[in-house]
Formats: C-alpha cells, structure tokens, sequence
C-alpha cells in the first residue's frame, strides 16, 4: 500500500517557498505521492475554509515538478465541471509528460454553490457534468498523437452512492475523503456491490483520511480514520491495508487557515508515521528549505 501526503495549497501561511519546502519534505520522508486541492473563484463559501492565496493545482505541480523527481503528483480533488474538458486533458497530458510520468488525476463534483455561480456553471448540473467531462478527457488522451502515450491514471471522488457509481464507470479509483473507519469498511462493500451491479471490475480504494497525532487515544463513533495516538494512526492504516486499499493520502490540515502559518506541526506528524512506516531516503545535491 502507498501513502500519499495532501498538501495545502492556500492560506495565509503558504507561499511559493512554503510549498518548495512541502515538496522536499514530502519526497525526503519516504512518501508517494503529493497531491493538492483546486478552487477558482474563491468566493466567500471557499474563502471560509481555503482562504486566499490559493495556488492552482496545475501550474503549482507543474512547479513543483522541477524540485522533486520520484514523488507522484495529483490532485485532491480536481472540480472537472469548472474546465471544458480539452483544457484539463491538455494540461493534465502537459504535466505527466514534463514530470516523466508522475501525475494522478483525481477529480471530483464540487461543494461550493458561490463559487459555480461566479464561473456562470449550474451547481444543479454538476454530477452529469461530471460524467460528460470525464468521457471527454478520455476521448481527448485516446488519440495519442495529440496527447502523449503515458497513461495517467484518474481517481474519482465523492463520497455519495453517485460518487462509487461514477469511480466504477470512469475511474482507476476511488477516492473517499475524511471518513471514518467504520465507514470506510462499509463502504469498500458498497463500492464492491456497485461493481458488480454495473458488471465491472472495482476500482482501487484510494482514500484520504485526516492525519491529526493525540497524545491520549481518541474515542466515539465521530472519530476520523489518521486521528488519535500513533499507534490507532498506524492501526487505521492497517486496517485500511487489509481492506485492499491501494494508496492512502494523509491530510495533516483540520480545517482552521491559521493552521497554514504554522506548518511544521503537520511535516512533524508526517515525519511521526514516516518512521515508523517508510524507509529512510536522503537527498544530495539540493538545498534545505
């Protein structure tokens, strides 16, 4: 199983060297994958929990490319109804190719009513634009001449029955986000039933799940999957192993922007679980931010 790291991309706190200093810590400690989040209009509905600057997941990986060269890149989650289509299938294409290869697109419907209205895109639509979006992208990288021949593979978010159906017709994978565990057992069943009703093979469960360290144990049925003392951290992963899930991304924000201007707190955390569950890298030739 592969852990991956959602990096924020927002907030008072982040800026370009901030977000260098993400990428190397993330590569160093050993992890997969780093992914960032996507908004556009940051209208008052996002502004209130991404707040500005808010750095576009696609030129900012793209950026990030050139500082990091085994770490895969994506997108957690990408909101496909606010591009056409032949614009995220050429800069998507654009990134695997100038990253070797590295990208991982995961797109999702979107929440923030404000900000579909300030890009003029019916909220109501969403999920069937969606759909339509995701078939066109396809359409786009099958002719390779245009688009490069590396495969890049698509995670599909939501958490909704909608959501499972859609990652089974038109993802490599799906991509809960911030659930808890006993929901994520139950749901790896439904994902399963889905595949079958529809006749296809499941998608790979690709959670991602909060990464907050306690010092005493966290209790209750509300408790997130990466919440709690190392060891219930470590227990969720595990767990999450035995269910067959392929990749797991830890979110070390929680939801507050000042959390942003005090980033260590979270590389700490990730250096907790690293240890424990990755085998020491070391990087020569580039310098410590």
């Amino acid at each position: 199983m592969k852990i991956g790291v959602n990096v924020p991309n927002f907030g008072p706190g982040t800026d370009p060297g901030v977000l260098r200093s993400w990428a190397r810590t993330v590569e160093d400690l050993g992890f997969d994958l780093l992914m960032l989040s996507d908004h556009i209009a940051i209208t008052p509905d996002v502004a209130e929990r991404y707040p500005a600057p808010f750095y576009e997941p696609f030129t900012t990986l793209s950026w990030l490319a050139g500082f990091t060269t085994r770490v895969r890149l994506g997108t957690t989650v990408l909101i496909a109804p606010y591009r056409h289509p032949l614009v995220t299938a050429r800069m998507a294409a654009n990134l695997n190719e100038l990253s070797d290869g590295r990208l991982v697109l995961g797109v999702g419907v979107g929440w923030a009513r404000q900000e579909f209205a300030a890009l003029g895109i019916p909220f109501e639509q969403r999920g069937r634009l969606t759909d339509a979006h995701l078939r066109d992208v396809r359409a786009a990288w099958a002719d390779t001449a245009a688009y490069g021949h590396r495969r890049i593979p698509v995670w599909v978010g939501g958490n909704s029955d909608a959501g499972i159906r859609r990652a089974v017709r038109l993802g490599e994978a799906w991509h809960p986000l911030r659930c808890t565990m006993p929901w994520l057992r139950e749901a790896a069943g439904r994902l399963k039933a889905a595949a079958d009703g529809q006749g296809l093979p499941a998608p790979a469960l690709a959670p991602r799940i909060a990464l907050r360290l306690t010092a005493a144990p966290v209790d209750g049925p509300r408790r997130l999957a990466g919440e709690g003392t190392l060891d219930q951290v470590l227990d969720d992963l595990d767990q999450l192993r035995q269910l067959g899930a392929d990749t797991v991304v830890l979110d070390p924000y929680h939801g507050d922007p000042r959390e942003t201007c005090r980033p260590h707190t979270g590389r700490q955390a990730l250096a907790t679980v690293a240890a424990h569950l990755l085998p020491p890298r070391t990087r020569t030739g580039t310098e410590q931010s």
